[in-house]
């Protein structure tokens, strides 16, 4: 029996020497024989978080709980066109509608990005400054310590239950509070600040210059913001980098803004004063915008200085209100020309649109009025009506960037801007995460806008598969990625992407019902904050489909579809079609079958539709990928008609670096 044990013992033990001795399979072909289809998408600790308070669910709409912050600004703000510097005293009102008692308040110092010191992303500021400079902090009316001492503890962590502030030489600022702002209750910030507008020739990228010379100011980020404060995560605490946006909450602005006399101010709001910093004549002029769609000049070149293009006066202080809005921006310049015209919003009537500009740059601005009035017009029938009273271009240094009610831009990006205000500024995403959500929602209504205006059908065929040409670049970051953190590759991440995305989604569901799923969408999430989960589950449930697959490849991976038609045979009027599937990503089976022009009778198939009399179109699902065959082998059951040429997706939506072999007879 011993030696029967041990007879064993002895093969065992020869078998595991053999297989420790056997070399690994070497794999001569990326593509596995089987893949494995995701079929859900991740869900973080924010979002899970999200869900089990009930503030957020898998309807896609706000759940039964959901709260969000508001802040009301009142800001005085004096320009000094000799140092370039804005000195100005704010109070900020935090109603704090969350469930928490918040310890801590944190706020954003955006034009600490001008420092020397301090890190940013591809951005160069145009000129190296002192940045954002608190001169007074209290909270409801208690001084706040500005000089603490360093923070403590190995991790650096702050000291509680002391009134103080850390951070105040970065981009983002925490005060730590001694008494905490209970749920429901409202809290008061009081902040003194100057700051110098960065100018200059050396700038790269939006916002990193903010002025010509000492003649325009164009600030922008230009105040200390309260950070938002969301169910998902808390305080958004990102540092702000220079390419990536921005997240805050909605409120009330009440502005002042002082210049020098004849110099005209335009900016987030409605002006609450024209009595006082207007002529007469400019007031008369105004008061004709809405009468028609020609333009009307308010004030013209030649009326330029105190008494002409103003009030007189030395200095003039500006009042602009707004409610609803997430930021307030404004220019000015001590010879803008000022014109106007109007939109007309449906359901809701004319509005202004104001551009103001330098008279050297007026051939930037000719169609800038009509391009504005019909992306207005045009966005509000896709979306939702623009729910503000104006809107304003301002010409300066940075020429495409948008805030609530204004746009930094000349015509050659009014439409792309004037887009952005229904996101972010009345469906507020997150742009430091997400930029996709709205830069590359944009781009994709872009594309209609575009078309509308020309007076052409809009074109989203090609642009699915042409992400096959895109991906495998190693600076590519998935869309669910941070975009702050996208690095080189943000652009593509943020901007071009998404329409490349809805370009597929309308190849599964169709154009149309994506267009009026997001009409849904943006009526559902006006003035708060979805996550993209909250867009997912969303369109899942108005499109009444499950297509988180189609989600988790395109927002969590860079994988693509890869298709090709290995094989066709046609046997006792059946004809199989044998479709391959070399990428991860899954796609619909839809082929365009073209015919002889003679022949028995074509027969109906179930999921078939003619294109023409001697054209097909046959769709099966994703679904028939589920399993993880790479191969499918496609029935069409058409008759006894001879088939000239198949082709795999003929309309271009699913991800495909070469779509040579998507066609047979091959080319």
């Amino acid at each position: 029996m011993i030696a029967r044990i041990t007879l064993i013992t002895l093969l065992i033990a020869q078998t595991l020497v053999s297989a420790q001795q056997t070399p690994p399979p070497v794999y001569t072909n990326t593509e596995t024989s089987k893949r494995t289809i995701r079929l859900g998408v991740p869900m973080t600790n924010s979002i899970r978080k999200a869900f089990a308070a009930g503030t957020r669910d898998f309807s896609g709409k706000p759940g039964p709980n959901y709260w969000q912050l508001e802040t009301d600004f009142t800001i005085h703000a004096s320009l000094d066109p000799a140092t370039q510097t804005i000195t100005g005293s704010e109070k900020i009102t935090v109603h704090n509608n969350s469930k928490d008692d918040l310890k801590t308040i944190v706020l954003r110092l955006d034009h600490n990005l001008f420092r020397p010191e301090i890190q940013r992303g591809a951005s160069v500021p145009a000129e190296s400054t002192e940045g954002m400079i608190v001169t007074s902090l209290k909270v409801d009316g208690q001084t706040v310590d500005l000089t603490p001492p360093p923070p403590m503890g190995r991790g650096g962590s702050m000291a509680s239950g002391k009134l103080q502030v850390y951070g105040l030489k970065q981009t983002i600022a925490t005060i730590t509070l001694a008494n905490p702002v209970k749920a429901g209750a409202t809290a008061v910030l009081d902040i003194d600040w100057h700051t110098k507008l960065p100018g200059g020739s050396q700038g790269l990228g939006h916002r990193m210059t903010q002025r010509f010379d000492s003649k325009l100011f164009q600030p922008t980020q230009w105040f200390p913001r309260l950070a938002k404060y969301d169910d998902l995560r808390g305080w958004e605490t990102s540092p702000y980098l220079g390419p990536a946006e921005f997240y805050n909450n909605f409120g009330k602005y009440d502005v002042y803004i002082t210049v020098p006399g004849g110099w005209i101010v335009s900016g987030t709001g409605v002006l609450q004063n024209p009595n006082e910093v207007l002529t007469p004549t400019a007031r008369q002029r105004l008061a004709t915008v809405l009468n028609s769609n020609d333009e009307v000049t308010i004030v013209s070149e030649t009326e330029t200085g105190s008494g002409k293009a103003t009030a007189a006066g030395d200095k003039l202080t500006w009042h602009f209100a707004a409610d609803k809005v997430n930021d307030f921006a404004w220019a000015t310049a001590e010879n803008f020309v000022w014109r106007a015209t109007r939109a007309n919003i449906p359901g809701k009537g004319p509005i202004p649109i104001h551009m103001v500009y330098l008279p050297e740059r007026a051939k930037l601005f000719e169609k800038a009025g009509v391009i504005t009035r019909h992306a207005l017009e045009f966005y509000s029938k896709l979306w939702a009506p623009y729910p503000f009273p104006q809107m304003t271009l301002q010409d300066g240094p940075s020429a495409g960037m948008e805030y609530p009610m204004v746009i930094n831009s000349n015509q050659g990006a009014a439409d792309h801007e004037t887009g952005h205000q229904w996101w972010p500024m009345v469906v507020g995403n997150n742009e430091t995460r997400y930029g996709w959500m709205d830069e590359g929602f944009n781009q994709y209504m872009n594309i209609l806008s575009n078309a509308d205006m020309a007076g052409r059908p809009y074109k989203l065929d090609g642009l699915g598969q042409s992400y096959g040409r895109v991906t495998g670049d190693e600076s590519e970051a998935p869309l669910m990625w941070s975009a702050n953190d996208a690095g080189s590759g943000y652009r593509f991440q943020t901007y071009g992407k998404t329409p490349l995305m809805l370009s597929m989604l309308g190849g599964i569901v169709g154009d149309t019902a994506v267009m009026n799923a997001m009409k849904k969408y943006t009526t559902t999430w006006s003035y708060k904050h979805p996550s993209p989960w909250d867009y997912i589950f969303f369109m899942n449930n108005e499109l009444k489909q499950d297509l988180n697959w189609f989600w988790y490849y395109w927002l969590w991976t860079t994988e693509t579809v890869e298709s090709s038609i290995q094989e066709v045979k046609t046997a006792n009027g059946k004809t199989t079609v044998t479709v391959h599937q070399a990428g991860q990503m899954p796609s619909p089976v839809v082929l365009k079958v073209e015919f002889e022009a003679e022949g028995p009778a074509i027969k109906a198939m179930p999921n078939a539709k003619m294109i023409d009399a001697t054209t097909a179109e046959v769709t099966w699902p994703a679904s028939v990928w589920f399993n993880g065959n790479r191969t499918y082998n496609a029935v069409m059951d058409f008759g006894k008609r001879k088939i000239k040429k198949i082709t795999f997706d003929p309309h271009g939506r699913f991800p495909d670096s070469t779509a040579s072999d998507n066609v047979w007879p091959k080319e």
